[in-house]
C-alpha cells in the first residue's frame, strides 16, 4: 500500500537528503507534499523524475494534504507549532528537531535499537540527535551482551551538522574569509563548542547525548559524560567512545557482537590501517565501528571509534527508517 507523505523543510540541507533517501529506498509514496516557509514556498524541486512545487506550511495546507507521514527538518519552533497539526489530521509527524525528544509522551526512536518504542506514539515521533544515533547503534548490542555501567563520549563533528552556514564557513574559511556561523574559524581548527553553553559548563549538544542515550536505552540512571567538538570535515561525525561494563568483556567477544549487529559495519584491522573514517562513511546509511580495544584502566572496559554520515544516518535515513517501520505494520 502506498501512502501520502510530506517533507517539512524540504528545501534545506537535511530536507533535500530526506527526499534523496526516500527515493533511494523506494518508499511507497502515492502522493508527495513538500512544505517550507513563505521564503521558500513556490520553489521547484525534483523527486523521482517529477517536478514538485514547494507549498507554504500552514494549517490549511496541512489539512488539505491529509498525509500519513510527515518527516520534519525545519527547526524546533516549526515542529512545536505544526507537528501536532499533522497528528490531529490523523498523520504521524517524524521530527528531526530537538523539541520533542525529551517529552515523556513522545518516543525517541532509532529503528536498529528500540523499534518497538515507535508504536507507542500519539502522532509524534522524535528523531534523536545525529551524534546520539550513531553512538547507540554501536552501543546497544554491546549493552545487551555485557550491560553498560558508564559511557564517556568524545565527538569530532562535521560542519554540515550546523547546516548550510556551517558548511559554508569551512569552504570560505579555507579561502581566508571570516566565519559567519561559528564564533571562531573552523578551517584548520577544532572548536570544543557545539550549541550553547549551559550553567553547568556543558553545552546543550553534550547534554543531548547524555539524556537521549538514557532515554533510548531505557536507563535513566546510566552514568554518561560527553565532550563534543566541531572539526573541519564536511560530512561524517567521528566519536571516541569509552565504555565500562558490569560484565566481563574482551576485544574478541566485542568484535563478535559487533560483527553481527544490525546497521553496523565493522572496520577493525589496525595492522592494515583499516578503521572507520568520515571520508568512507559519506553517503552511507550504516554506522562504522573500529579501533575496538580493551580499556585496562577498569575491570571491564572498551574503547571504540564510531563514524557515520551525520546527514544520512544521523538525520534523513533514521527518519525514513522510522516511517518504514510504521508502514511495515500497516
Amino acid at each position: 500500500m502506498r501512502e501520502k507523505v510530506a517533507v517539512v523543510g524540504a528545501t534545506g540541507l537535511v530536507g533535500r537528503m530526506m527526499l534523496k533517501v526516500l527515493e533511494v529506498r523506494n518508499f511507497p509514496i502515492s502522493e508527495l507534499h513538500l512544505f517550507a516557509s513563505e521564503r521558500s514556498a513556490g520553489t521547484k524541486m525534483q523527486y523521482c523524475g517529477k517536478t514538485y512545487t514547494v507549498e507554504l506550511l500552514s494549517d490549511e495546507n496541512i489539512k488539505k494534504a491529509a498525509v500519513k507521514y510527515a518527516i520534519f527538518s525545519a527547526g524546533g519552533d516549526v515542529s512545536k507549532r505544526y507537528a501536532p497539526v499533522f497528528a490531529e489530521c490523523g498523520g504521524v509527524a517524524i521530527d528531526n528537531s530537538s523539541y520533542w525528544r525529551m517529552d515523556k509522551s513522545v518516543p525517541l526512536v532509532v529503528p536498529e535499537v528500540n523499534p518497538e518504542a515507535a508504536f507507542a506514539h500519539n502522532g509524534i515521533i522524535a528523531n534523536p540527535n545525529c551524534s546520539t544515533i550513531q553512538a547507540v547503534v554501536a552501543l546497544k548490542p554491546l549493552h545487551d551482551a555485557f550491560k553498560i555501567k558508564r559511557i564517556v563520549y568524545s565527538t569530532y563533528q562535521a560542519v554540515s551538522g550546523a547546516g548550510r552556514q556551517g558548511y559554508d564557513d569551512l569552504t570560505n574559511g579555507v579561502n581566508g574569509q571570516p566565519p559567519k556561523k561559528f564564533p571562531h574559524p573552523i578551517a584548520f581548527n577544532v572548536l570544543p563548542h557545539i550549541d550553547v553553553f549551559t550553567e553547568s559548563g556543558y553545552t546543550k549538544e553534550e547534554l543531548k547525548m547524555v539524556n537521549e542515550t538514557r532515554k533510548i536505552l531505557g536507563d535513566e540512571a546510566l552514568r554518561i559524560t560527553a565532550t563534543t567538538a566541531r572539526v573541519p570535515v564536511y560530512y561524517g561525525h567521528s566519536e571516541s567512545i569509552n565504555v565500562e561494563f558490569y560484565n566481563p568483556v574482551t576485544r574478541a567477544a566485542a568484535l563478535e557482537v559487533l560483527k553481527n549487529a544490525k546497521g553496523v559495519v565493522l572496520c577493525d584491522d589496525p595492522q592494515n590501517n583499516v578503521y572507520p573514517m568520515p571520508i568512507n562513511a559519506e553517503g552511507r546509511d550504516e554506522v562504522f565501528v573500529g579501533r575496538v580495544r580493551e580499556d585496562k584502566s577498569v575491570d571491564s572496559g572498551l574503547n571504540l571509534w564510531v563514524v557515520a554520515d551525520n546527514i544520512r544516518k544521523g538525520a534523513a535515513t533514521n527518519a525514513v527508517q522510522i516511517a518504514e517501520l510504521l508502514h511495515s505494520r500497516v
